[in-house]
């Protein structure tokens, strides 16, 4: 049985869309691809060496389809506002 945590699939999921797509970037970044891309740049842009590995190893526990999909719900929300 998996715990979520905070609502969300795991820790990752929710700590990512957190720091990353909480601010507003939600409308930018509405399908797991561009999600997960968008989150990458930003994290090699920012690391390097070991810490680059540690950072990409824990993007692998992230569930960009539900980031993606609360981005679209956010998104919809604030056009029916």
């Amino acid at each position: 049985m998996q715990e979520t945590y905070n609502g969300w699939t795991n820790y990752a999921t929710w700590r990512v869309n957190l720091e990353f797509f909480d601010d507003g970037a939600s409308e930018y970044y509405q399908d797991a691809q561009s999600c997960r891309e968008y989150v990458e740049s930003v994290i090699e842009d920012q690391a390097q060496g070991i810490a680059l590995d540690y950072a990409l190893a824990f993007l692998s526990d992230v569930n960009w389809h539900e980031i993606a999909g609360h981005n679209q719900e956010e998104e919809e929300e604030e056009t029916e506002e």
